[in-house]
């Protein structure tokens, strides 16, 4: 049984340390915030709220695009959840377009897997039609290099390390096997 949305960003949720800064991307990780464990302070920074409706709290703020590119090209960021549409066995990162696909624009991810001090990827293990998302080398136009430090999708936890991907969590009712057979790099296992 693959997670669900929600069981996905409860799993995600979970990476956020207490008084952080992180930065949501489009997509699956707009769904994070609603399961940041209670006790567990963090500041959301999103260009645009992920196009999504937000709720401010107290000590919210807006502020242009460019203090928020400062924020994020200074350091300012301690975790980036995005999403992929793929990510190589070294950790590249493939999320802003599919070739003869329309394209309003790269958005801010090239910036934030340079900038922020940890990028975690939250996406659905395989694409609609069945092929492997973690891959040995990327097809599509990289967004970064070498820049996830971690993969989380509805069927596993995988770490990407100098020597390879480490498998660490199975979703509940999830095969080792069926993890593998839908990545096409090998995994070493570490549960």
């Amino acid at each position: 049984m693959a997670l669900t949305r929600d069981e996905l960003a409860a799993r995600v949720a979970r990476e956020l340390p207490d008084g952080s800064y992180v930065n949501l991307g489009i997509g699956l990780p707009t769904l994070v915030p609603n399961f940041i464990p209670d006790g567990v302070f963090v500041t959301l920074q999103s260009e645009n709220a992920g196009k999504e409706t937000v709720t401010l709290l107290a000590g919210a703020s807006y502020f242009d695009s460019a203090t928020s590119f400062g924020m994020i090209r200074g350091g300012h960021i301690d975790v980036a959840v995005l999403g992929a549409m793929q990510v190589s066995a070294g950790g590249d990162l493939a999320n802003w377009m599919i070739p003869g696909k329309v394209v309003k624009g790269m958005g801010g991810a090239m910036d934030l897997v340079h900038g922020a001090k940890r990028v975690l990827v939250m996406m659905e293990h395989t694409a609609r039609n069945g092929s492997p998302k973690i891959v040995t080398d990327c097809s599509l136009p990289l967004t970064g290099r070498a820049c996830v430090q971690r993969i989380i999708t509805d069927l596993a936890v995988i770490d990407v390390e100098p020597d390879g991907l480490v498998l660490r969590e199975l979703a509940p009712g999830v095969s080792l096997e069926q993890v593998q057979q839908q990545t096409e790099p090998p995994l070493r296992l570490d549960l």
